[in-house]
């Protein structure tokens, strides 16, 4: 016979020396194993390739400081350089870059399509730059369909199928705006360096002082200011609401017993 077990048994005295538990700092992916990504490497570096090429063929067959001068450049290059670097850390399985650059990059590659083709591009819009001018051709032609058309698709897809959602935060779209605000602020000071009358002075009818007057313009600024973030509030939005495309694949290779996975996009 065993003797029977009490019902309260008295807590052990704790043991001097020893330290309580302490939450574990290590980061997902000291856990799991990292994963490499080569399609979207391969593909990013391949969107990258095609912006920055364009951007070359525009910058030798016009003027470097007037062709850098444009948005739709200065978006172009942004994206290219991002596009690498997300390459290659997709390659290498390293974290990918801060949403805070990758979602302004997806802002203003957006605005560049946006603009274009609702504003510039078509003849019936006061804005348009096609009314009363020859349609590019040849090259021009080209690296206009590849800047303002393809890189920014390819960066939308991109972002819904090669990216993990939620990674937008309705605090980032506020500074998000603050370069569209120094390229106005730009678009000013390089109008007012040119002398007045020379063809080309202000790069988009919009932000033509020398047509429609500073108070004409800084209203088309509003109002362009006010759409750009409801853009990157839409954006947002979507980010939250679309559904997980890497989750899957990342779960499939990182076979670890833990449940933790680490960071994709």
């Amino acid at each position: 016979m065993t003797a029977p077990i009490p019902r309260d048994i008295p807590d052990l005295p704790a043991v001097p020396g020893v330290p309580a538990l302490l939450p574990s700092p290590v980061p997902a992916t000291a856990v799991v194993a990292p994963v490499r990504r080569p399609l979207t490497a391969i593909f990013r570096l391949l969107v990258a390739l095609a912006a920055a090429g364009a951007v070359t063929i525009d910058l030798l067959l016009g003027s470097p400081v007037r062709v850098l001068s444009y948005f739709t450049i200065q978006s172009n290059v942004l994206l290219a350089l991002v596009f690498a670097a997300s390459a290659r850390r997709a390659w290498t399985a390293r974290r990918p870059l801060s949403s805070t650059l990758t979602g302004a990059t997806l802002l203003y590659i957006t605005i560049t399509a946006l603009v274009y083709h609702l504003l510039l591009a078509k003849a019936s819009t006061p804005f348009s730059m096609t009314g009363g001018t020859t349609p590019p051709t040849g090259w021009h032609w080209v690296t206009n369909q590849v800047l303002h058309t393809a890189v920014p698709i390819a960066a939308a897809l991109d972002w819904l199928l090669l990216t993990a959602p939620g990674r937008l935060h309705l605090r980032q779209a506020a500074p998000w705006l603050l370069y569209p605000l120094a390229y106005l602020a730009f678009s000013f000071v390089r109008g007012e360096l040119i002398v007045p009358g020379t063809p080309g002075r202000y790069l988009y009818p919009f932000l033509d002082v020398d047509l429609h007057g500073y108070k004409s313009v800084l209203g088309n600024a509003l109002l362009l200011g006010l759409a750009f973030y409801a853009l990157a509030v839409l954006l947002i939005a979507i980010d939250h609401a679309r559904p997980n495309p890497v989750r899957h694949r990342v779960h499939h290779r990182a076979k670890t017993g833990f449940r933790l996975q680490p960071p994709v996009g």
